[in-house]
């Protein structure tokens, strides 16, 4: 799976999100000043003894070298004090502190400024405050930092090879703190999508046992949206690049994160399901990301092992994706619409149900498909048959092949009921009935004959005009 360049940009920390109004004045009435307009003055004398402002500028910005010496140091003193003050007490930043360390959280979305940063050992100084912080705020944007400064190739690398810190960000999974687990899955995410380092994070992932059941206790228990769409992100990638990375996980049955042996064990298909079901009503794009993820799943046999067994979460998935594609992606006369805006998710749903539709002996109740469902696969061969411009397009030829694959499934075990249902329901006209003919044949004659078969004790004079356009 493919995944944008906007996941690996440096991202604007949520204070100055906040704030964009106040800023757009304060820029209004200090035009004549440079963004970072609150910073100290430089120094009164360089280190050459040059009186520039440019000695004093990081790179090619604004930004003041002296500033941000200043306010990392001010940030060790702060966390090194409070901590020896009392190392169990709740830590809070001054609005102030908060201000500024945010001003360094988007300065790190500058590359000079990451590089500076780098230079200047920050990673080795966010790393000592992340350790003794007991602030919730702190760590994010601590993280934050380095997040924005892995999102330069030099920099991640350099990142990448600090073991210490590399360990203590994997173990941040186990963070209480939402807006702390979002900001962590979005580093690792980037760190992930840099060629150069990522066979390094996928061992240390392997190794470090705590990270599964961390991200499944998330995704079982969350309710914030933005965290479970990245940690959706964050499991579709490692998944995507590492198959038996996959496998295991699939197969352990990881407990919470605190590792009460006496808990039920957290299964992963199952805790994925729940984020998704969160997901539903406000994250179409999020879903995408989950069905993808079951989708690859179902690649290997261990997954298939896992949604065939009679207690597994086969049957609640088939339920939750077909709700979807006939409740929120292929509503009553919308398909056109569907395939322009959702084909991407139609094909990893459609792919997902056909594989559910076959590992389904071992369920405790059949999953019988709707009449609904039947007639958006029908409704998808129509319109492949009867349209050509979608010839040149990918996911729609990708989509119309799992449609006809998976109607063949269907039709080997088709009732004449249901066949009944879908004519009584104008669903099942002759137009359709040829579409489902030509999807059908050559390849799937077999199936064809069925549905011929069904058909005629349900419609004979529809079955006559399936002999009459295709006779044997």
């Amino acid at each position: 799976m493919q995944y944008s360049e906007e996941e690996q940009k440096p991202e604007e920390n949520r204070c100055q999100q906040k704030n964009n109004t106040d800023d757009a004045e304060q820029k209004e009435e200090n035009s004549s000043s440079p963004v970072m307009d609150r910073n100290p003055s430089p120094p009164p004398e360089a280190a050459d003894g040059l009186e520039t402002e440019d000695v004093d500028a990081i790179g090619d910005t604004v930004y003041s070298k002296h500033w941000l010496f200043s306010t990392l140091t001010r940030l060790i003193h702060m966390v090194t004090d409070l901590s020896e003050e009392n190392p169990e007490a709740q830590m809070k930043l001054s609005d102030d502190d908060e201000e500024d360390l945010c001003k360094v959280w988007d300065m790190a979305m500058d590359k000079d400024v990451a590089r500076f940063l780098q230079e200047f050992k920050a990673a080795d100084i966010l790393l000592g405050v992340i350790s003794k912080s007991r602030c919730p705020r702190l760590t994010e944007i601590c993280v934050g930092i380095l997040g924005n400064m892995a999102c330069f190739p030099d920099t991640c690398v350099t990142l990448s090879q600090k073991e210490d810190l590399c360990a203590v960000l994997l173990l941040l999974l186990g963070d209480a703190d939402p807006p702390t687990l979002l900001e962590t899955s979005r580093l690792l995410l980037t760190c992930l999508s840099h060629k150069d380092v990522c066979s390094l994070w996928l061992q240390r992932i392997r190794q470090q046992t705590s990270v599964c059941p961390n991200l499944c206790f998330i995704m079982c228990s969350s309710t914030n949206t933005d965290l479970l769409e990245k940690v959706g992100d964050l499991v579709d990638k490692l998944f995507d690049l590492d198959e038996e990375l996959m496998k295991s996980w699939i197969t352990a049955k990881p407990h919470n994160k605190k590792g009460d042996e006496s808990d039920t064990p957290l299964d992963l298909t199952s805790c994925l399901l729940e984020a998704v079901k969160q997901l539903r009503s406000e994250k179409l794009n999020g879903i995408e990301i989950y069905l993808h993820i079951f989708q690859l799943i179902t690649t290997v046999e261990e997954g298939l092992e896992n949604f065939a067994a009679p207690n597994g979460p086969g049957k609640a998935l088939w339920d939750f994706v077909c709700d979807i594609v006939c409740e929120d992606l292929c509503q009553q006369n919308d398909l056109e619409v569907a395939l322009h805006e959702q084909k991407s998710t139609l094909v990893q749903a459609f792919a997902v149900l056909q594989a559910l539709y076959r590992c389904q002996d071992q369920w405790r109740s059949r999953a019988d498909p709707s009449t609904d469902l039947i007639w958006i696969i029908l409704r998808l061969c129509q319109h492949h048959s009867e349209n050509t411009e979608g010839a040149s397009d990918e996911q729609l030829q990708a989509l119309f092949e799992i449609a006809s694959e998976f109607l063949a499934d269907l039709c080997i075990h088709i009732p004449k009921e249901a066949v009944l249902d879908l004519v009584n329901k104008g669903y099942l006209t002759a137009e359709i009935c040829v579409a489902a003919a030509t999807s059908l044949l050559p390849t799937y004659k077999t199936s064809f004959q069925h549905l011929q078969a069904a058909l005629s004790e349900a419609d004979p004079e529809l079955a006559d005009v399936m002999r009459t356009q295709f006779p044997d």
